[in-house]
Parts: structure tokens; sequence; C-alpha cells
């Protein structure tokens, strides 16, 4: 689903307005449980990614080979990765399970919101504003429990601020590009592939072009990145935004005549 898509599906939702409430809870036992676990359309940020592959252990060319299927973007030529279904015919998720979901601590954002759907856009003064739309579908059985809440608590409730300042500034990216009218290079997108789905390698590729010798990042954030995959993601966010808009707010480029930071 593209970035368009997504705002005409969520504009087709009844939005959950704030302060509003709605009832709903989902356990084992009820009779719907892992009903919302088949046939999806589910893209995948990259922290979104991240966490998964690092519950199970996996490196990000394995992780993306088995589990994604991946495209470019129309508008953006972006890379996307959706979830892959399994081959049945219910085409169920593969980590879906009779007890719930194998990878449930590190699922994806989407699963963590569902039943909501979540919409951004800035506020004017450097934040982000959020709406929330209720999916109610016709299988769904947790409205009718009783437990009550509104968009913020159920957003805590699940664990959603974790996932919110990385997904959000990755679709701030995205909404950059597009805003600028024109889709990223090849080179650009395979670049994105690799510092933003496979952070693993590129933390080797840091290493191996000395990118630190082209861009001002001090010694302890430095051995950061290489050692943390998370905070590696956030500074690739950083260089992208360096390359793609020369947004220097996050990092500044050294003085190195006659190249820019991407070049070898």
């Amino acid at each position: 689903m593209s970035t368009d898509e997504t705002k005409e599906f969520l504009a087709s939702l009844p939005e959950l307005e704030e302060g509003k409430t709605y009832n709903f809870k989902c356990y084992p036992g009820i009779s719907c449980f892992n009903a919302c676990c088949s046939d999806l359309d589910l893209p995948l940020t990259p922290y979104d990614i991240l966490r998964m592959r690092k519950s199970l252990g996996k490196n990000s060319i394995d992780f993306l080979r088995v589990y994604t299927v991946g495209h470019r973007a129309s508008d953006t030529n972006f890379p996307v990765f959706k979830l892959r279904m399994s081959d049945n015919k219910a085409r169920t998720c593969h980590f879906v399970s009779d007890q719930g979901c194998a990878v449930y601590q590190d699922r994806p954002g989407a699963c963590r919101m569902y039943p909501l759907g979540r919409a951004t856009r800035p506020d004017g003064d450097g934040g982000i504003k959020e709406q929330f739309f209720i999916v109610q579908e016709d299988h769904c059985k947790g409205f009718q429990e009783p437990d009550e809440w509104t968009g913020q608590s159920w957003k805590e409730d699940q664990g959603f601020q974790e996932y919110t300042a990385s997904n959000d500034r990755y679709m701030n990216i995205l909404a950059r590009i597009k805003e600028g009218g024109r889709p990223v290079s090849d080179k650009m997108s395979h670049m994105a592939t690799l510092a933003l789905y496979k952070v693993d390698e590129f933390q080797r590729f840091i290493e191996k072009m000395r990118l630190f010798e082209r861009v001002d990042v001090d010694e302890k954030r430095q051995q950061a990145i290489l050692n943390d995959e998370f905070v590696c993601l956030s500074f690739a966010m950083d260089w992208f935004e360096l390359m793609l808009f020369h947004d220097t707010t996050k990092l500044q480029p050294k003085n190195v005549p006659g190249r820019t930071p991407c070049q070898k």
C-alpha cells in the first residue's frame, strides 16, 4: 500500500476524535483470536524490521529473504518491504500460532495499534499531530468487550511510544521526497535498502568506506553506531537527510575538498 493509498484507506474509516473512547479487548479464548493475522498487506518500517529480526536472532539478509516481499514505491522510488504471508490457503502470518503471536513483544507497529489506524501530520510548531481511526472488521468480537480506551491510552498500553520517534521520522523523510516532486535515484534507493533495512550490513559499510571521515560524529557516538543497530538506524536517517535534503540539523559534513559525504 503506497503512502497515498494508506491515507485514503484511513480517511475511509471512522475517526476516533481526541478524548473520545471505544471498547476493545483481544485475548486468548475470544472466539476471533488470531483471525486478524491472515491475508495481510502490511508494510514494515525499518524500525519494525530491526525489532523483529533482533527478536528472532536473524541477520538482515536472511530476514528480508524469508519474511518479506520487497519493491520500490512508484512515487518516491524508495524501497518498500511488506510482511510475507504463508503459502497456505488462509495466507496466515508466519509468526501466528494457537497461542498468539510468536514475536508479540517485537511485533510491527501496525499490529500494535490494531484495532486503530494512526495518521500523522506536522502541527506547525515542529511537532506531530496524531489522528486515530477505528478499524472495525466484521470478524472482530473485541469491540464487544467492556475495556474502554482513548487513542492515546491504547498507544501507551501497547508500547507504541517506542516506535513513534523512528517511524515518524522515517515517514517524514518519505513526505519530504514527495514534496520535492522527484523520486530518488536508483543508486540512492539501493543505499536506502542498505542503510535503513540492512543495518548490520550498513555498520560494516561505514567502516569499509570510512564514512566517519566525511561526517562530523564524535568518537563516543561512532562507537555506539558501530555497536548498537538502533543507534545506527538513527544515524542512517541523519545521513539520508543530509544526502537528500542537505539538511545539517542533525549531521554536519566534514570539509573534504572535492568530495561529498556519500561519494567514494
